[in-house]
C-alpha cells in the first residue's frame, strides 16, 4: 500500500466515524502506520523468514550470493549497525544481525558477567530480541519521519516535483528490520523447555534459532575445553520442539540452525540407547573409546557388546564417557547429516581454527548425502586470525620448497612481520576467507559472534586513555566528535537519534498549537545542522 493509498484509507475510517472523530488528521495517521510496518513480533518473524528462504536459495544457485552478520548486545548497536549499512551500501539485503548467548551472558544478565555456560536468564534471550526490534523500528520511524518533514516543506514551497521525489523514497522506503539468527544454547533444558523458550523467542520476533548439541547443564562456550554432548535422539528431539513452535505460531518459513561441538568435544554424558547393529544410537556408541573385557567385567563396571566382544567404555570420575581421539571430523560429518535429515535448515560446525579447507572437507562429506547443505560460519574473535592465517601462508610456502629462513613459525604474530610478503599474503586471504569459504566450504551465512563486545572495548579503552590524559576534551573532540560531524554518523545529533524530533511531530497532533517542542531554534543540536 503507498503513502496516499493509507491516506485514503485513515481518511475513510474518519468519515465512517462521524463527528466523533473530528480531531483526527488522517494524513498523521497514515504517517504512523507507514512508520510502524509491523504490529508484532510474529509479524516480523513471518517477513524475515521468507528473507532469509529467499537467500537461502539464492545462495544455492549462486554461492557469491552469500550473507553476513554481527553479534548485537544492545538494541541501539543493532540499529547503529543497519542505519550505518543503509548509509554505507543502499540496501541491508543480505545483512542479518546475530544474537549471542554468549554477550547474553556476559553483559545482559541480571547476576553480572557469567561465562557463556547457559547460567543466564533464559528470559533474558527473548527480551534482548524484543529489545532489537525495538530499535529497528524506531530507525524506521526515524528516517521515514525526516522523509515527511521534506513532504511537508516541499509542499509548503510549492515544489511538486521535490514533494513527488519525496512520496516515492517514502513509498520505496527499506525497513531496518532484517533477521536475527538467535541463539538458544542448548535449549536451557529438555525438550519441553526447549520448545517454551523457541515460542517466546518467535514471538519476539526471530526467525531463526542456532541450537547446540550440547548437554544443556554441562554446556561451554564453543571455543573452551570440557564441552560434553547428547546422543543423536536427544538433539533430534528438540529440534522437532523448534519446528512444532514455529508451526504453532504460524511461521512455517522459521528456520533452524544445527550446531555441532562435536570437532572440540571429547566426552559424552550418556550412551544412546541402540535398538539394532548399525542404527543412529549403535553409530554415535562406536565412537567411544573403549577397552576389550575378558569374563564378566568388574563391579560397577558399564559394558557395551560390539561385534560379539565385551567392552568398556572409559569412563572418568565426572561419570562422563570419553569419546576416542581423532573421531571429531566423523562425528561432526554424521551429526550434520542427521539433523538435516530431521528437519535443521542450515548447520553450524565450531571449529578450532578458520580454515576453509578443514570445514570444506566436512562439507564435501556432507553433501554426499544432503547435497544442498549449508553453513553458518563462527568467524570468531576466539581465533587469533593474524597469528592463524600467517601460519597458513607459512605451511603451504613450507610444501612448496620455499626460502623460509626469515621466518619462525611460532613468532608469525610479532609487529616485525607486518610489511612481509607472508603477513600481506596472509592479510589477503583473511580479506577474502568469507567469499573463498562461501564459494569453496558452503558457507551461506558469516557471523562474527562478539564484535561489538571487543570494539566498545577498544573505543572505551582510546577514550579514556586520551581524555583523561594530555589530551583532556580535545581526546574526545578529535577523536570522536569530530569524526562523527565527518564521517555522516547520525547519532552526532543524539537528541534526534533518541526520538526527540519523532516526539516534536506527535506533539503537533496531540496538541496543536499548544506544543511545547523540544526542536525550536535554542536547541542546540541545530549546531550540527550542517
Amino acid at each position: 500500500m503507498t503513502y496516499f493509498e493509507e491516506i485514503h484509507r485513515q481518511t475513510n475510517l474518519k468519515h465512517r466515524r462521524g463527528a466523533d472523530w473530528q480531531g483526527v488528521e488522517p494524513e498523521f495517521a497514515a504517517r504512523l502506520r507507514t512508520q510502524n510496518q509491523f504490529q508484532t513480533g510474529l509479524d516480523i518473524a513471518r517477513y524475515t523468514a521468507k528473507i532469509m528462504r529467499a537467500d537461502m536459495e539464492a545462495y544455492d544457485k549462486n554461492p557469491a550470493a552469500y550473507t553476513l552478520s554481527l553479534g548485537c548486545w544492545h538494541g541501539f548497536i543493532g540499529q547503529q549497525k543497519m542505519i550505518s549499512i543503509k548509509k554505507h551500501f543502499g540496501t541491508t539485503k543480505g545483512r542479518y544481525l546475530y544474537l549471542s548467548g554468549w554477550m547474553v551472558a556476559a553483559l545482559r544478565s541480571e547476576f553480572g558477567p557469567l561465562p557463556d555456560q547457559s547460567m543466564h536468564e533464559k528470559t533474558s534471550v527473548p527480551a534482548l530480541i524484543e529489545e532489537l526490534y525495538t530499535f529497528l523500528r524506531q530507525a524506521d520511524a526515524r528516517e521515514l519521519g525526516g522523509l515527511f518533514r521534506d513532504l511537508d516543506r516541499a509542499r509548503k514551497d510549492g515544489d511538486e516535483a521535490a514533494a513527488a521525489r519525496t512520496q516515492q523514497a517514502i513509498d520505496n522506503h527499506q525497513t531496518h528490520v532484517v533477521p536475527i539468527i538467535a541463539d538458544i544454547d542448548a535449549g536451557f533444558g529438555n525438550a519441553e523447555a526447549t520448545y517454551l523458550l523457541a515460542k517466546k523467542m518467535i514471538e519476539a520476533g526471530a526467525c531463526a534459532l542456532q541450537i547446540e548439541n550440547q548437554v544443556s547443564d554441562e554446556k561451554q562456550c564453543g571455543h573452551q575445553d570440557g564441552k560434553v554432548t547428547v546422543p543423536h535422539e536427544d538433539f533430534l528431539q528438540k529440534i522437532r520442539a523448534i519446528r512444532y513452535a514455529f508451526l504453532e505460531l504460524g511461521v512455517p518459513d522459521g528456520i533452524i540452525v544445527a550446531r555441532t561441538d562435536s570437532l572440540g568435544a571429547g566426552l559424552t554424558k550418556q550412551i544412546a540407547f541402540s535398538h539394532e547393529p548399525g542404527d543412529l544410537g549403535d553409530q554415535y556408541n562406536s565412537f567411544l573409546d573403549c577397552e576389550a573385557v575378558e569374563g564378566v567385567g568388574q563391579q560397577g563396571d558399564v559394558l557395551l557388546n560390539r561385534d560379539g566382544q565385551l567392552v568398556r567404555p572409559k569412563r572418568l570420575a565426572s561419570n562422563l564417557f570419553q569419546f576416542r581421539p581423532g573421531t571429531g571430523e566423523d562425528r561432526c560429518v554424521l551429526d550434520c547429516i542427521t539433523a538435516l535429515q530431521n528437519g535443521a535448515d542450515l548447520l553450524w560446525i565450531e571449529t578450532e581454527k578458520p580454515h576453509v579447507e578443514q570445514i570444506a572437507g566436512m562439507v564435501d562429506r556432507i553433501r554426499e548425502v544432503c547435497p544442498k547443505a549449508k553453513l553458518v560460519y563462527n568467524n570468531s574473535p576466539s581465533f587469533n586470525w593474524t597469528l592463524n592465517f600467517r601460519q597458513q601462508v607459512y605451511d603451504a610456502w613450507e610444501a612448496e620448497g620455499r626460502d623460509l629462513a626469515m621466518y619462525e613459525r611460532d613468532m608469525l604474530m610479532s609487529q616485525h612481520y607486518d610489511d612481509s610478503e607472508l603477513a600481506i599474503e596472509a592479510d589477503e586471504r583473511i580479506r577474502t576467507f568469507q567469499r573463498d569459504g562461501a564459494a569453496r566450504a558452503g558457507i551461506f551465512h558469516h557471523l562474527i559472534t562478539l564484535p561489538t563486545y571487543h570494539t566498545a572495548a577498544l573505543s572505551t579503552d582510546n577514550l579514556a586513555k586520551r581524555y583523561f590524559g594530555e589530551e583532556g576534551m580535545l581526546g574526545y573532540v578529535k577523536q570522536v566528535q569530530r569524526e562523527e560531524i565527518r564521517q555522516g554518523i547520525a547519532c552526532v545529533k543524539h537528541q534526534n537519534m533518541a526520538g526527540s524530533d519523532i516526539g516534536d511531530d506527535h506533539k503537533d497532533a496531540f496538541a496543536g498549537e499548544a506544543a511545547l517542542k523540544a526542536g525550536g531554534e535554542n536547541n542546540t543540536m541545530n549546531q550540527f545542522a550542517a
